[in-house]
């Protein structure tokens, strides 16, 4: 399976880190093997000194598709979640001043939180979805998935022009704003409509 990401996907983000609005989506991957595994404690690697929590609503794709119409877009996903991408800022910032990829800074082991999933049949609107990350308890993000750029359909439409997608991926749908910087000892929690779906420590 792959992980695809959607950079810059909410305004008041791309504002926030000073990044020039998008005509279209912005699409990176992360490898299977950047998953934290379940139950696991999240570590600071040690090439980063300022790692950064990016929390994001989830799809899981259900089956193969490529070349999607975006009217046919939600018959490739049943499952919607919460999760994190974990960003290495500074090493970041370097890559992008150079003009290089980011992948170092972005698909290193353990940078994708991926939490509980929930059928999608439980929501009313998926265009009206609420979720937040708490660091140790208080509230840092805040986000509606009717605030994205590119909705959910779109999104999976715009990526299988690229990538055939395939049973099991996952698309990361994009960050809104308030990321920040965790620290060891940092307890993060992940709430979709007022539900759990995740939470771990940072070590």
């Amino acid at each position: 399976m792959k992980i695809i990401c959607i950079g810059r996907n909410y305004t008041e983000h791309i504002e926030e880190l000073a990044n020039e609005r998008p005509e279209e989506p912005v699409v990176f991957i992360k490898p299977d093997s950047a998953i934290l595994p379940k139950e696991q404690d999240f570590y600071i690697p040690d090439f980063s000194k300022d790692v950064h929590y990016e929390v994001e609503v989830l799809v899981k794709i259900k089956k193969v598709g490529k070349h999607i119409s975006e009217k046919f877009a939600h018959n490739y996903y049943d499952e919607i979640g919460l999760g994190i991408d974990f960003t290495a800022r500074d090493l970041q910032s370097k890559l992008k001043e150079k003009g290089l990829p980011w992948e170092k800074a972005k698909g290193f082991d353990g940078a994708a939180v991926i939490g509980e999933w929930l059928p999608k049949t439980s929501f009313k609107d998926l265009n009206n979805i609420n979720f937040s990350l708490l660091k140790n308890e208080r509230e840092v993000q805040k986000g509606n998935t009717g605030l994205m750029l590119w909705k959910i359909d779109e999104l999976v439409s715009y990526v299988s022009q690229f990538f055939m997608l395939k049973k099991g991926d996952v698309i990361f749908t994009g960050t809104p704003a308030g990321v920040g910087r965790i620290e060891a000892n940092d307890y993060l929690s992940g709430v979709l409509e007022g539900r759990e779906l995740f939470h771990l420590k940072v070590k």
